[in-house]
């Protein structure tokens, strides 16, 4: 466990006001373990906590201070317009001059044959034009000057073509011709390969080489959009704004689920019009092409789409009501799945936390889950908080909260449909870089006691 992430478990020792174990009003004892997350600045009302996700996402690499060209927009190349030369001009006036009358066994003798060389020489023209739109300028052009080994960043769009490509390097200092570049393409048979994104290359590269990272793909970043497990809509916000300067309010304001429910049905459940719960964490790749919320937000909930939908819900539900006699949707499961993302720690603790709630539920009993009012907090719980009016107060209020609190994982989902079979009522969960405990109890006087026991091992 990184030190930077320490998790532990929490109960309110010397707060009881009612030791019913069975009390919806507030009990002392959290039946979860609250785990403390690394610090940050609270959101507005209702807030929504930070979160350090429960695996390690992937690093990125900031590039800073790097100028970054894009190349134009692939077009398609036109061909030049046919020019006629002086000296076709001069035989052509010549041989108007000195044809004479017309005679019908002369017509279409010279005068055609002038305009024949017309159009020959037209077109050569418009071939030379042609081919240096293309291949750039002859090899015999001025290379423009560069600054070797500066690094830079250049950025190919999709559909580019080699042509805007190519000077896109010329302008960010990679090559200093077109020519060279465009000759290393067709030696690699590459025209057709050159993936778009954003690259890191250094001023005066061989062309070669640059065509093989072109080929290779992007070896930067900046393309790429890391959500953990376990954020609020409103912590996806913040990094999207991090890695592609989309301001945070702009990303909420268009994560609403008016904006995409004709697109995604699934989106008919959702509690406040919120997305909360729905933008699926993954690891994004938006290389190329232009960055919008409404992109990014899009792609998540296809992504949420493809993953989620894939399970049985309806079997779980019908098992659910079977087992615990308790009617779930399938807006509810995501909903118990987020509260259970930020509960449970490890891979054995998922179906362990969800059969504790769900055992609640079939008692009538409150959750009492801490995690629901960090979501209001924005960070730590007190005791004092929860005694704070809250629809996501989950000590004062039976049942489920009216969103989820987070985007859950695949495997916290599956959990919420696959329930293990106990009788546990409690759980305790201790987890930092020097201890860890894992209790499960039937009984609140077990509870108690385990949590005399992980006391007393703390010293």
């Amino acid at each position: 466990m990184s030190s930077d992430s320490p998790r532990r478990g929490a109960h309110f020792a010397g707060q009881t006001t009612n030791p019913d174990p069975g009390s919806t009003s507030g009990e002392a004892h959290s039946p979860s373990g609250r785990r403390f997350r690394q610090a940050g600045s609270a959101p507005s009302t209702p807030a929504q906590a930070p979160v350090t996700p429960t695996r390690t996402p992937a690093s990125r690499t900031v590039q800073a201070d790097v100028p970054t060209i894009t190349a134009s927009s692939a077009t398609a190349p036109r061909m030049a317009t046919t020019g006629v030369s002086a000296t076709t001009a001069r035989l052509t006036e010549s041989a108007s001059r000195h044809a004479g009358a017309p005679r019908p066994k002369r017509r279409g003798g010279f005068g055609a044959i002038a305009i024949v060389l017309v159009l020959l020489l037209g077109a050569g023209l418009g071939a030379w034009h042609f081919r240096d739109r293309i291949f750039g300028a002859d090899e015999g052009e001025a290379a423009s000057e560069v600054v070797a080994g500066q690094e830079v960043m250049v950025n190919i769009p999709e559909g580019s073509g080699a042509s805007s490509v190519a000077q896109a390097l010329i302008e960010a200092g990679v090559i200093s011709d077109s020519s060279s570049f465009l000759k290393a393409l067709q030696r690699q048979n590459a025209e057709q390969s050159i993936k778009p994104g954003t690259y890191s290359f250094v001023t005066g590269a061989d062309p070669a080489e640059v065509v093989r990272q072109l080929v290779a793909g992007p070896n930067t970043t900046a393309g790429i959009l890391t959500v953990p497990e376990g954020l609020t809509l409103e912590r996806t916000a913040a990094i999207v704004e991090e890695q592609f300067d989309i301001p945070a309010s702009v990303f909420i304001e268009q994560a609403t689920a008016q904006n995409y429910a004709s697109d995604f049905p699934f989106l008919a459940e959702a509690g406040d019009a919120s997305l909360e719960g729905f933008l699926f964490p993954k690891t994004y790749d938006f290389s190329g092409k232009e960055v919008t919320a409404d992109l990014v937000i899009r792609t998540m909930l296809t992504q949420y789409q493809n993953e989620v939908l894939s399970l049985d819900f309806a079997a779980a539900e019908a098992a659910v009501k079977e087992r615990y006699g308790v009617t779930m949707s399938d807006y509810d499961m995501l909903t118990l799945a987020s509260i259970i993302e930020r509960e449970a720690v490890t891979e054995e603790d998922r179906p362990l936390v969800s059969s504790v709630f769900y055992n609640r539920l079939h008692q009538g009993m409150a959750l009492q889950s801490d995690a629901t009012m960090g979501y209001v907090t924005g960070g730590a719980v007190t005791p004092e908080d929860l005694q704070q009016e809250s629809p996501y107060n989950t000590y004062l209020n039976a049942g489920l909260t009216p969103t989820p609190i987070c985007s859950p994982s695949i495997e916290c989902i599956r959990a919420a449909l696959e329930p293990a079979d106990t009788n546990y009522l409690y759980f305790f969960i201790v987890e930092n870089e020097s201890y860890s405990d894992h209790s499960f109890s039937e009984t609140y006087e077990d509870h108690q006691a385990a949590i005399e026991r992980s006391v007393q091992a703390q010293g």
